[in-house]
């Protein structure tokens, strides 16, 4: 593919190091691995949004408009595949509460919407050419199936799928949820991660609160 920042399917780009939008904010070895889409993620994947060179040469919605523009908040350790997208707050110039969503030019300013920031937790999944809609909240842990559309919130380890998604199941039982919503294992220092990678990779959740309680509850 011309012009692909990435030369093979197996490479990803760990995002921390290559946004540039001041509205996108992602945490800690969260990746994205797109060969398939063909660019860069903050081009591909997050669209319509203000805050890409062109735009802010454009113009200023906070100074111009007064307006309130929607995030993309990022976690730590999350997965992108190729072609996740997530549809932001730009083009909400469409009112479905007036007559017509056209969005004439003298009304564009007052036919504005904020959706709400889009928040992905930590540790999630996102599978190839899943589509996220505007202000949506994706629980920790959680795994959204390839090309699913996202309209509603997502609990926390819980995989979703379809169009629009719906629950396809649980990760764990509700106990081992909260449990490891108590561990936040993503904000432990990076030496414990390291230690605790065979527990990470395993089912172990007993041992894996084991390992949590000697080293942050003691």
């Amino acid at each position: 593919m011309k012009n692909n920042p990435f030369k093979h399917w197996t490479e990803i780009h760990f995002l921390k190091d290559r946004i540039n939008n001041p509205l996108i904010e992602v945490g800690e070895c969260s990746y994205y691995s797109g060969y398939y889409a063909g660019g860069e993620f903050e081009d591909i994947c997050v669209r319509y949004i203000w805050g890409d060179q062109e735009s802010q040469h454009m113009y200023n919605p906070f100074e111009d408009y007064g307006w309130t523009v929607d995030k993309i908040i990022i976690g730590k350790y999350c997965c992108f595949a190729s072609g996740v997208i997530f549809m932001m707050g730009g083009n909400h110039n469409h009112n479905s509460e007036w007559i017509t969503v056209y969005p004439f030019k003298e009304k564009i300013i007052e036919s504005y919407k904020s959706k709400g920031n889009t928040i992905v937790g930590n540790d999630v999944w996102i599978g190839s050419e899943a589509m996220i809609m505007p202000g949506i909240k994706i629980g920790d842990g959680a795994i959204i199936a390839s090309r699913a559309v996202v309209t509603k919130d997502v609990e926390p380890y819980t995989m979703i799928g379809g169009n629009p998604a719906k629950v396809i199941k649980k990760r764990f039982t509700d106990t081992d949820i909260q449990i490891l919503l108590e561990l936040k294992w993503w904000d432990w220092k990076e030496q414990d991660i390291q230690n605790a990678i065979e527990l990470l990779s395993s089912s172990n959740i007993d041992g894996l609160y084991k390992f949590y309680k000697q080293k942050y509850k003691n």
